[in-house]
């Protein structure tokens, strides 16, 4: 997580203005460079819900003002449905992702108890398999899941079924 402007569902979050968040982000991920090229590992930086880096566009010219393949973004796409469309954000991120999270969303909800098992959301799962072949995207894929409970209450074991059926899934689109 890059930083936060504020985050809604987290109570008692600070509010930081923008630009403070922005010049603080950009100051870490600076000092943090030089180790992660020295140690080869990339800095993923992760479009979440805080406010901060809304658009692709955005997260994209800060992605790009290091000039290092060590930063990328770390790109979830039920996160960028409270923003846009996973899809778009993929096709403008392009090589700049260097990992991805599977989630999916239910708009309507407009909260964070949206978040849902995969497939059941409102993520357009064949645009956004379309979009990453087409930026060529060959890294890892995980799927970030909301804790199981209340909705796994007495059998959270399946969420992990259920979970690894609907990625096998969506990865065959």
């Amino acid at each position: 997580m890059p930083g936060a402007v504020g985050v809604d569902f987290v109570p008692g979050c600070e509010v930081v203005r923008y630009d403070l968040a922005y010049e603080r982000a950009t100051d870490f991920i600076w000092q943090a460079l030089p180790l992660a090229e020295k140690l080869q590992v990339k800095i993923g930086i992760e479009n979440v819900w805080n406010k901060f880096l809304t658009s692709p566009l955005e997260m994209r010219a800060f992605i790009d003002q290091f000039g290092s393949q060590y930063a990328g973004a770390y790109f979830d796409a039920g996160n960028a449905l409270a923003n846009g469309y996973p899809e778009h954000w993929i096709e403008i991120l392009g090589q700049r992702i260097v990992r991805v999270h599977f989630k999916d969303y239910r708009r309507a909800v407009g909260t964070a108890n949206g978040f849902c098992d995969l497939l059941s959301g409102d993520v357009n799962w064949p645009e956004v398999i379309h979009a990453l072949r087409s930026v060529s995207y060959a890294g890892w894929i995980t799927a970030e899941m909301i804790p199981p409970l209340p909705f796994y209450e007495h059998c959270p074991e399946v969420l992990i079924h259920n979970t690894s059926r609907a990625m096998d899934a969506i990865l065959a689109l």
